[in-house]
């Protein structure tokens, strides 16, 4: 493990000292930095922030696939399929829980102890700068911005692949180089850096400027420690049940433990200082609802996007307040027109890292349309205003059809429902298959989907290439990469349901329930929660670990994840193009139950670093190689 770390951080390295030198001046240290003279002033600590920062965009920019885990889980829910093309093997045995070789997720694993290893540099080193009594706040807040991503990758690593080394030194110990628990270990630690985020940062919202503030601070507190109290504690109903975990002592961290009366009191703190408020249109969330679409749908002449013609123009995705950096939106992966192939604009081929396209949305891209129009993907005239992309992650049929259920249950139309999912064959005009498409449900994401324009020209540009300030794209592929839609990580939103989750008290629900116009719940029950939840959040990474910790570590609270996952089984799928003779959707090798069961939901740990560890590290159960049952098997 030691030297897998060290070998980490001296590549990640590169990346700091090219894509944030702007910030590092001419300093002669950039050539000979090191512990002891780095970082010597307060905008070095920027830079060592925006470099922890940047393995987000790395994650969210590269090939989703193989390195983006917001997408994984999607994927990994009964949210979506893998769907795309016959080659596209892996995402689909991403969504049929199986590997197509012991190495396949060993990206995410790489950038996100990559991650850790930044901001370990930053905790370790804030004090190298002299602060004068006046630049205190400005130390603490860097101080805890660190603490914060620190948390926030151990989190995601440890939803991944549980039990893995805990990493909190850039001097790796014999000691951290062992495999510990997540449960005892692992997410006292993760819960011990977001209180100590929550402590040290200011109160001023970040407003959108990429960095961290305590409220996202609190808000992640509440995820992780649910996601802990539920899965691990087996609590099976938070708004009834409780659960106690003991802190790790460390600069802003005095607490010896946290309870779920603290965690209520953190996102109270939201909701009551944090200024956030819901946007008035669900719509005003996505790109899609952009004012140069909006105009072209209230104009006479030409295409019209129906859809989102009723809209205030106010509320328009490029408007004040509305899309990237929303009044809800509380943290994000937010991108920019800075993209190349590859570090210094090379490609890399050979590289363990996939840098190419770290500033796009490339999540826009594999859920893009795949439409068989005289093999012309994105054909405006066909798919208008959506465009080209893989194809991958197509909604499930089952997210339609039980939507659908709810709403003739309750005899109510949910705009969220066509605002979250493009219907391929009554949203567009004549929308046709591609001849190797498989795993379709006729249905694809609107939320992130890449949305063009009448004026733009025959290129696949994007909508983006018409706003003001845009320059020509620096991808020199416009479809690839101008993407610049933020990925949500943490929305106003979520406050308000964890808050009902966790309380019992259904009015912070009934305000979500209000802006998506769906009759509001009068009495509290779980399961109210767990629809609003998937309604609210569905393709936005959030619905596999809510899944995970409602049904609890080897199902002690329920059977909700196998449940969901296996009705999957028997939905009517198109294949190879064919819509006149669909399929039977089946699991890859057994069956979902299965393999979730098996499971627990985590992914395997790659093989290679297994062996680099020699022991320290072992395979997380059901991924045994050997067994048929784990292997990518060809469906189609």
């Amino acid at each position: 493990m030691k030297k897998y770390i060290l070998t980490a951080a001296a590549v990640l390295s590169a990346g700091l000292f090219t894509s944030c030198n702007d910030m590092l001046d001419t300093d002669p240290r950039v050539t000979q930095m090191t512990q002891a003279t780095f970082p010597g002033k307060p905008a070095d600590a920027v830079a060592e922030l925006a470099a922890t920062y940047s393995i987000m965009n790395t994650m969210g920019g590269g090939d989703c696939d193989t390195q983006n885990p917001f997408y994984w889980w999607e994927i990994m829910s009964d949210n979506c399929y893998g769907s795309g093309g016959l080659q596209d093997n892996k995402v689909k045995s991403l969504h049929h829980l199986v590997e197509m070789n012991v190495n396949q997720y060993e990206q995410a694993f790489i950038l996100l102890y990559g991650g850790i290893s930044r901001a370990n540099n930053t905790i370790e080193t804030i004090d190298n700068i002299t602060w004068s009594e006046a630049q205190k706040a400005d130390r603490n807040q860097y101080l805890g911005e660190a603490f914060f991503m620190r948390g926030l990758y151990t989190l995601w690593l440890t939803q991944l692949f549980g039990d893995v080394p805990l990493i909190t030194s850039t001097t790796i110990t014999p000691e951290m180089e062992k495999q510990v628990s997540a449960e005892e270990f692992i997410y006292p630690q993760i819960l011990s850096d977001f209180s100590s985020a929550i402590s040290l940062m200011k109160e001023e919202r970040a407003n959108g400027s990429g960095h961290a503030d305590r409220y996202a601070a609190e808000a992640f507190l509440a995820r992780a420690y649910m996601f802990w109290a539920g899965f691990y504690k087996n609590v099976k109903d938070l708004a009834t049940g409780d659960a106690t975990i003991n802190l790790v002592k460390q600069e802003g961290c005095d607490k010896e433990s946290l309870a779920k009366a603290d965690v209520v009191n953190a996102l109270k703190d939201i909701y009551d200082k944090g200024g956030y408020k819901l946007c008035e249109d669900f719509r005003s969330l996505w790109q899609y609802s952009n004012s140069l679409l909006w105009k072209e749908a209230n104009d006479e002449d030409g295409h019209s996007y129906e859809f989102i013609k009723d809209m205030k123009e106010e509320n328009c995705f490029d408007k004040p307040g509305m899309g990237n950096g929303n009044t809800e939106e509380i943290f994000q992966i937010q991108f920019m027109n800075a993209s190349a192939w590859g570090i210094n604009g090379e490609r890399k081929n050979g590289g363990i890292y996939s840098t190419a396209r770290m500033y796009s949305n490339y999540i826009s891209v594999f859920w893009g349309l795949r439409n068989g129009k005289s093999n012309q993907n994105g054909d405006r005239n066909f798919t208008y205003p959506f465009n080209q992309g893989w194809g991958q992650g197509t909604p499930s049929c089952n997210i339609w059809d039980d939507w659908t259920l709810a709403e003739n249950a309750g005899n109510y139309t949910d705009l969220r429902k066509r605002a979250s999912m493009i219907d391929l064959v009554n949203e567009l005009q004549g929308y046709t298959f591609e001849a190797d498409d498989c795993e379709e449900s006729g249905y694809s994401v609107k939320k992130y989907a890449e949305v063009n324009l009448d004026a733009c020209d025959a290129n696949n540009d994007t909508w983006w290439s018409k706003c003001e300030g845009y320059s020509s794209s620096s991808l020199a592929n416009k479809m690839q990469g101008d993407h610049f839609e933020d990925f949500y990580l943490m929305r106003y939103a979520d406050v308000l349901l964890m808050l009902t989750e966790l309380t019992g008290n259904v009015s912070y629900m009934n305000q979500v329930q209000a802006r998506a116009g769906v009759p509001l719940t009068t009495a509290y029950s779980l399961k109210a929660v767990q629809d609003e939840r998937r309604w609210e959040f569905c393709f936005e990474g959030i619905r596999f670990n809510d899944m995970r910790r409602w049904t609890g570590k080897d199902c002690k609270n329920s059977n909700y994840a196998p449940d969901a996952l296996q009705a999957q089984s028997g939905k009517q799928i198109v294949c190879n193009g064919d819509k006149a003779n669909k399929r039977a959707m089946q699991h890859m090798t057994c069956s979902w139950t299965e393999r979730y069961k098996a499971t627990n939901g985590f992914l395997s740990k790659p093989q290679s670093q297994i062996t680099l560890m020699d022991g320290n590290l072992e395979q997380n159960p059901g991924w045994d190689a050997a067994d048929p049952n784990t292997q990518y098997k060809a469906l189609y």
